[in-house]
């Protein structure tokens, strides 16, 4: 006789994403190096007398405050991984610090109108030599920021579902519950979108951006004396700042509402199980973090099997990772 003790049933609500400690490390390089940036702009500006050098440093210091969300969003996750409070882990806290980064992205891009409309109403003179010097260098700090957060993984990604948790419903013919664990071995290209990160390199290109435009607006109104040009770009840039925030608010909210991740995986799941007179009566689907997907499902059929019928089904879909079954007899 085997006996087993409480410990071999349970398992791991481990659902962070396969490159979360390497997006966490990129994430706070890009803080540092923002923040040193930050620091040599507002002294070099106070010591030197330039207003749109200090002024760019206070620009600065707004994106290290955002991207610092990021980075202790992704340690937080990572601390709190296994604390039983979180039910389902705490994959969906980059998405949190992805929505909440896509909300500061869009207030940026509204303070850029605001302050385009004021230089529309009110011109000011440009210094032309010290804002080229600082729109350069915002622009090699962006750019630097926008290659350590870009997506490196451009490999076969291999994908391991753990911990299938499967029960079965009150109409088995035991009526007791049964639990059993699998391993999914998935392959696919690529992998599921991380919305913290993706936040974070949003940030960074839209100031490297902004810095470009910059650099164009700043040589025509220095060539031909279109002074105008200079708010009209701020504009052009916030127009496209908004769009991306509006974009990655939608993503990952998507995610925090449990909306449907995948209708390829959802579809999957129903011809796995529907064969024969097995059918799906329920299915719930989500993600529980970048790689990851719980399901819930209920099937009806008038032979029912035992709970690993259904398990070897649904072991093979990747992605998979956290997997309730309830079978309910038809007679």
């Amino acid at each position: 006789m085997h006996t087993h003790s409480l410990d071999t049933w349970r398992h791991s609500h481990f659902f962070l994403g396969a490159h979360h400690q390497d997006n966490e490390r990129r994430v706070w390089l890009v803080v540092a190096l923002t923040t040193v940036t930050m620091v040599a702009e507002i002294v070099g500006g106070t010591i030197f007398g330039s207003v749109a050098l200090t002024a760019d440093g206070w620009h600065m210091a707004t994106h290290a405050a955002a991207l610092s969300i990021s980075g202790l969003a992704y340690a937080f996750a990572r601390r709190q991984a296994h604390n039983p409070r979180y039910t389902f882990g705490t994959g969906k806290f980059g998405e949190l610090a992805g929505y909440t980064s896509a909300i500061l992205l869009g207030v940026i891009s509204i303070g850029i109108v605001y302050q385009a409309a004021e230089r529309f109403i009110e011109p000011v003179q440009i210094h032309y030599t010290e804002a080229m010097v600082v729109a350069v260098l915002g622009l090699l700090v962006n750019l630097v920021s926008a290659w350590l957060l870009s997506d490196h993984d451009h490999g076969h990604n291999h994908h391991h579902d753990h911990h299938h948790h499967y029960h079965d419903g009150p109409d088995m013919h035991d009526h007791g519950h049964h639990h059993a664990h699998a391993h999914g071995h998935g392959h696919a290209h690529g992998r599921h979108a991380d919305g913290n990160r993706r936040a974070a390199f949003a940030h960074v290109v839209a100031d490297a951006l902004t810095s470009a435009l910059a650099i164009l607006a700043l040589i025509a109104a220095s060539m031909f004396g279109w002074t105008w040009i200079d708010p009209l770009v701020g504009v052009v840039g916030a127009v496209l700042i908004a769009i991306w925030a509006l974009n990655i608010m939608r993503t990952t909210s998507a995610v925090l509402l449990d909306t449907l991740p995948s209708e390829e995986t959802a579809a999957s799941v129903r011809a796995a199980l529907e064969i024969g007179d097995d059918r799906v009566t329920d299915l719930h689907l989500w993600q529980l973090g970048p790689g990851h997907m719980g399901a819930i499902v209920s099937i009806v059929t008038h032979d029912p099997r035992p709970p690993e019928h259904y398990k070897a089904k649904l072991s093979a879909i990747p992605h998979l990772s956290h997997t309730t079954v309830e079978v309910l007899h038809c007679a």
